[in-house]
């Protein structure tokens, strides 16, 4: 399944590679119109909590607490349902995680990635 599931910015044109296309961020990305985007999913509640999101505000340096952090959110109620649909996808389809992040490396989309093979990148 590792092969199966990338991720990368929403913002990068389509690919015949990306299977199912999975927008992960709590809000809407600016600038992108919604027929642009290519979405099979936009799983809103799989994505950190606003409190979450605005602590990190995509410093590097505190990546490693901020998928510490967020790992801990995907286990509790409000993240169950969105996190074990994206379970679902993955398991059957190719998937493509998409944030509108800069920094990709450093998103959601990277921990969630990971969270769903099992491998540490």
């Amino acid at each position: 399944m590792a092969k199966r599931i990338t991720y990368r910015r929403v913002y990068e044109e389509t690919t015949p590679e990306d299977g199912k296309r999975v927008l992960v961020d709590r809000v809407w990305p600016r600038g992108m119109r919604k027929a642009d985007a290519h979405l099979d999913e936009w799983l809103r509640d799989v994505a950190p909590s606003t409190d979450l999101r605005r602590w990190y505000g995509h410093e590097p340096s505190r990546f490693a607490e901020f998928r510490r952090r967020y790992l801990s959110e995907l286990k509790d109620a409000g993240h169950q349902q969105a996190a074990e649909q994206l379970r679902n996808l993955a398991a059957h389809d190719r998937l493509t995680l998409l944030t509108a992040t800069k920094d990709v490396d450093h998103s959601q989309a990277a921990v969630l990635a990971e969270w769903l093979t099992g491998t540490r990148r």
